[in-house]
């Protein structure tokens, strides 16, 4: 299984919420740059970068920290957050993101995604965040009636890199991430599911990887020092 470490971004410093929520944030580390160069020494290969303030707004918020670990890393960097039309997805792509990352706009305009899913073959995540099986959109702030299984069916069809699953009950809890859930989606369709939320030990990955689970995004174990990101890959790969 891929294990893909993730940044997120607000006020310019690296941070998680909880379950979505912007009003209960920890703040890890000051210099977003840094921590991506020090992933990339423990061995990172691809990068996870949301702008939670451009999630908020719908406006990239973070350009010259983003450009910066674009430019001082190597790493194959997905960036999600605020990207809602093409205009914003081709000056990601053009900055030199492998991927970008969509969310709200497969729901509120699926024209406008698709037709950056044809510009940058394999090169969307698609990210699909749900709470009880309907996803949610506007940084987790909207839930809309769409439902998450139809809804990654469809975009199956889109010749998209990834699909990001976020279960947003355990999103940012250490409690465990869905494995069930992120198993069954992957069964509906052929390109990967990317795990997100919730892991916490390295027994989750574990399961994850027993479940059939393809890849997955890790934050805030990393950051709060519960194993390292070298520790994660030699226990992937011992099984």
């Amino acid at each position: 299984m891929e294990l893909i470490p993730a940044i997120d971004l607000l006020d310019g410093k690296v941070v998680r919420l909880h379950q979505g929520k912007y009003d209960e944030v920890t703040v890890y580390d000051d210099d977003p740059v840094a921590m991506a160069k020090r992933f990339e020494g423990q061995g990172a290969r691809r990068l996870h970068v949301v702008d939670l303030e451009g999630a908020r707004s719908g406006a990239p918020a973070h350009v010259a920290i983003i450009e910066g670990i674009l430019r001082e890393t190597h790493l194959q960097v997905q960036v999600g957050g605020g990207v809602r039309n093409e205009a914003i997805a081709a000056q990601w792509m053009d900055a030199g993101a492998a991927r970008v990352v969509l969310g709200t706009v497969v729901v509120k305009a699926p024209d406008v995604a698709r037709t950056i899913c044809e510009r940058y073959p394999e090169g969307v995540v698609m990210a699909l965040d749900a709470r009880d099986g309907k996803v949610a959109v506007e940084g987790w702030q909207e839930q809309s009636e769409q439902d998450l299984v139809e809804l990654a069916k469809e975009v199956d069809g889109w010749n998209i890199g990834a699909i990001l699953f976020t279960n947003i009950h355990k999103d940012g809890t250490r409690e465990g991430p869905d494995v069930q859930g992120t198993a069954g989606l992957q069964s509906h369709v052929e390109t990967t599911v990317i795990a997100s939320g919730g892991i916490g030990t390295l027994g989750d990955l574990r399961a994850l990887s027993a479940a059939g689970v393809r890849s997955a995004v890790c934050g805030r174990a990393l950051y709060s020092g519960v194993f390292t990101l070298s520790e994660a890959f030699s226990a992937l790969q011992e099984g």
